[in-house]
């Protein structure tokens, strides 16, 4: 049982949760469950309800209230059983505080001056409690103005990282609840955090940064609730009587880096039985609505994994040089022992130039983190509130030697579910779809980001719509992207214009002020039905609606009567490798043809989404819309012969995938698109928009051969390139280093940008074969095409009802597939040269050989 798209149901937001449950393999398809809640004032059961639903069914009983527990479970009828299945394991959900006057808590931080326009040394706070008596339950419900990271009695508080996360700070504040009952005791008692300018204050965005982005205060906002056996409660909230002193950290921001002073640093500064000490003074309060105090609605960012160097090189210069062999983000921690004052110096970068980190991609990002020691014996440490994208480290001041078991890179992202997987014959194409997870991981950083190292990182709405699809297979980041959708429709202009990047900051003088852009503002439409489909949320998709709407409004508007938007701003087909460096904007496609197009694809989802929501009258206006925009781009930008008149794959590909062209188009685009592919030899010629598009329009139109042969080159630009060139991440550019060893000397030169790992959907299901025909996954296809010398593939997804998987490999008599259909689904397998068959919940190995059909040997026997 699970709650929302949450991990755990503690501190939930929502006062009538709904509930989804997954049945063991073999369990047989559900007819009917019955519910039971367990409460305050005893147990309820909602008996039994026919249904074969299981994914985010309602709450059964009525909402709960600020702090109330409900242990919850529920039992199934299936067909084969004369009795319901036995109760499954109840789960625990507590709602957090669900009503602004549940707060007591306002903002504390530093009492004493300071100047907003300078670096400003982070502050900790703190007080001192007693306790009467043992706390039987006890919650910290907190959040900051900035970061934070809380301690109770000398033991810090949860595991989270850059909490409370960035979002639309004056509308949304996210707050989170912990279970600190064990961090208490009887007596004195002591609670505290350090605090950060994360993105609330920081230096943060382009050409410098801008500082106070939100506001100048630094701010715990915290309440702990304590309960006694009898019912009664204790609160200690953030107010007047807490105490400030300046902390160890003398500077921190994200891009900067931090530098820590471990003389300046009291490791007994949160624990209780302290005297008054002279640098704690009170603090300075401040004010915070609470009715925008709001729980997550997905988990934290943490620390993941962790990787040893691979490599330690001393250089000529006294200098250590890490190699951790994979791009990541993240931090180090090391443990190092010197004399006092002694200077250590950590800088990061994604890769090498001439021997040395190559530090000019990361612009103003200086990515560099500084430990003085005290001399007081080995001390481990890591920075707190700030994260990098490298591969390599330098230190320099490291006294005596420096030894892989020394130092630790400690990665960090948000901490969502794996859910998909992908591996084929191809070593190249494994390493490929590595490095897609691999620049998911580094840019799912509680919102997703274009890249995680040079002074940006922000969510870029264009990015993520083209690879919604491929993030939504690998991990469940249906409650992440849930919460960032929600700051879009905060931050969507009146006239419904979508920014290209939120949360909004500024970007003079090219993102501010704001403008529509195709593709980009296209976000609103398609990424909630990507998710819908992946996840089966039609809360999701109903609570996005009027902003998707919003959007489709504001391109008829620009359209006019002519139902082409061909005017304005756009960014085309960004990044096609066509363009100049210095203008990535400058692609071979024509920018309104692409934003036509969207406009098309946009009018068209909506007015799906209308029809999943039962709005008809909303879906037969934007599908007539839809209509009218498709039959306006086929007369301006289809010419008599067939030929488009912007003769390049992306248009090709808009037109196909887009479903914009009329049969016999659509057969000329794909014959045309796959000769232009095959002039090239094979090598990439699309940007952010045509590159997720291209290998399914060249598919479906009869060309899965030059798909392969376009997946597969290795000369640049191409896929595999990078790989060929020991790239462990997606790059920005096809060419972010160049083959000659140099790098791309345009001023957007990451190597860790997800976007153009798109393609990895149509890994996931044309050559491994998996593809969702049903929201959720309900209904499944299982439809592999090998090609490209490819002899076996296999992918499993951990859909919302549980594992589907298909493995298949060529033999010498055909084809052999195994696949995996979860409980409460039904599949189809359609295989190469079968008529498709139908399959039942359960295991199943099909064979082909031509001209026989698939013969089954599942579970089920059919």
């Amino acid at each position: 049982m699970t709650f929302e798209h949450l991990p755990d149901g503690l501190g939930i937001g929502v006062p009538a949760p709904r509930l989804t449950w997954t049945l063991p393999p073999g369990a047989g398809p559900q007819e009917a469950y019955e519910v039971e809640l367990v409460r305050s004032g005893g147990p309820h059961r909602t008996g039994r309800i026919d249904s074969p639903h299981q994914v985010l069914m309602p709450w059964p009983g009525a909402p709960l209230t600020s702090r109330e527990r409900a242990g919850v479970r529920v039992r199934v009828w299936t067909p084969d059983a004369g009795e319901p299945s036995p109760w499954s394991e109840p789960r625990v959900v507590e709602a957090g505080l669900l009503d602004p006057d549940d707060w007591r808590a306002v903002p504390v931080g530093a009492g004493w001056d300071e100047d907003p326009e300078a670096e400003r040394r982070p502050a900790r706070v703190r007080k001192d409690f007693r306790l009467d008596r043992p706390p039987a339950r006890a919650r910290l419900h907190v959040s900051a103005h900035g970061l934070y990271e809380a301690e109770i009695n000398g033991r810090r508080v949860g595991d989270e990282t850059l909490a409370p996360g960035w979002t639309v700070y004056p509308h949304r504040l996210r707050y989170r609840t912990h279970d600190v009952t064990a961090h208490l005791t009887e007596g004195a008692n002591t609670i505290g955090a350090w605090l950060g300018d994360g993105w609330y204050r920081g230096r943060y965005g382009f050409d410098g940064g801008t500082r106070n982005i939100y506001g100048t205060d630094q701010a715990l906002i915290a309440q702990l609730e304590v309960t006694y056996d009898d019912g009664t409660t204790t609160v200690i909230a953030t107010d007047r009587t807490w105490a400030a002193a300046p902390g160890p950290i003398l500077t921190s921001g994200l891009y900067e880096g931090e530098t820590f002073d471990a003389r300046l640093h009291d490791p007994d500064w949160s624990a209780p039985h302290r005297g008054a000490a002279a640098d704690w003074t009170p603090v300075r309060t401040g004010t915070r609505d609470p009715a925008t105090l709001v729980a997550p609605m997905g988990p934290p960012v943490r620390c993941t994994e962790e990787i040893a160097p691979a490599s330690v090189t001393r250089t000529t210069d006294g200098r250590h040089l890490l190699d951790f062999g994979q791009n990541l983000v993240g931090r180090l921690r090391l443990t190092v022992d010197g004399p006092a004052g002694t200077v250590v110096t950590l800088r990061h970068a994604e890769v090498l130039q001439d021997g040395g980190l190559a530090t000019g991609p990361l612009r103003e990002a200086y990515a560099t983190d500084t430990l003085i020691l005290a001399g007081r014996g080995p001390l481990t440490w890591e920075p707190r509130f700030t994260l990098h994208g490298f591969r390599y480290a330098d230190v320099t001041g490291w006294p005596g030697e420096l030894t892989p078991d020394m130092v630790t890179a400690r990665v960090h992202h948000t901490d969502m579910r794996r859910t998909g997987w992908f591996e084929c014959s191809d070593a190249l194409v494994n390493r490929l779809h590595e490095n897609v997870v691999w620049s998911m991981r580094g840019n799912f950083v509680d919102l997703p980001t274009d890249c995680p190292q040079r002074d940006e990182r922000l969510g870029w709405t264009g990015d993520i719509q083209v690879f919604a699809p491929t993030a939504s297979y690998l991990y469940d980041c249906a409650g992440m992207l849930d919460s960032w959708l929600t700051d879009v429709g905060i931050e969507q202009l009146p006239d419904g214009t979508v920014p290209w990047y939120v949360p909004v900051i500024p970007g003079e003088p090219m993102w501010t002020p704001v403008q529509p852009g195709a593709a980009w503002g296209d976000v609103a439409t398609l990424t909630p039905w990507t998710l819908y489909q992946r996840f089966g949320d039609i809360g999701l998709l109903h609570r996005h609606y009027p902003m998707a709407k919003k959007w489709v409004d504001l391109m008829e508007g620009l359209a006019g009567p002519s139902r082409l938007w061909d005017t304005g701003f756009q960014l085309g087909d960004w990044l096609d490798p066509a363009a100049p460096p210095e203008d990535p904007a400058a692609g071979v496609t024509d920018r309104y043809l692409v934003a036509t197009a969207y406009f098309a694809h946009s009018a068209r989802h909506l007015a799906l989404t209308a029809t999943e929501l039962g709005d008809d009258a909303d879906a037969e206006r934007y599908a007539s819309l839809a209509d009218e925009v498709a039959d306006a781009f086929r007369r301006r930008y289809v010419l008599p012969s067939g030929r488009m008149t912007s003769d390049s794959p992306t248009a090709y590909a808009l037109g196909i995938a887009f479903d914009l062209l009329t049969p016999q188009q659509r057969r000329s685009a794909g014959d045309r698109l796959a000769e232009l592919v095959l002039a090239d030899e094979a090598r990439i010629a699309t940007g952010f928009v045509g590159t997720p598009l291209i290998c399914d329009a060249l598919t479906d139109t009869g060309h899965l051969d030059v798909a392969y042969r376009l997946l597969l080159q290795t000369e640049c630009p191409s896929w595999l390139y990078p790989v060929t060139q020991g790239a462990t991440t997606i790059w920005e550019r096809w060419d972010s280093l160049r083959p000659d060893g140099s790098l791309n000397p345009g001023g957007m030169t990451s190597f860790n940008h997800y976007a153009l790992g798109a393609v990895a959907d149509w890994l996931h299901r044309v050559a491994g074969g998996i593809t969702a025909t049903a929201p959720g996954y309900r209904e499944i296809t299982f439809r592999p095409r090998p090609g490209g010398g490819i002899t076996w593939a296999r992918t499993r997804h951990e859909t919302p009802y549980g594992t589907a998987a298909l493995s298949w490999e060529l033999t010498t008599a055909g084809l052999t597939a195994r696949c995996t259909v979860p409980e409460g689904c039904r599949a189809i397998a359609d295989l190469p040269g079968c008529e498709p068959i139908t399959l039942h919940a359960g295991e199943h190995v099909l064979e082909t050989a031509a001209p026989a059909f698939p013969v089954s040997r599942g579970r089920s026997g059919t």
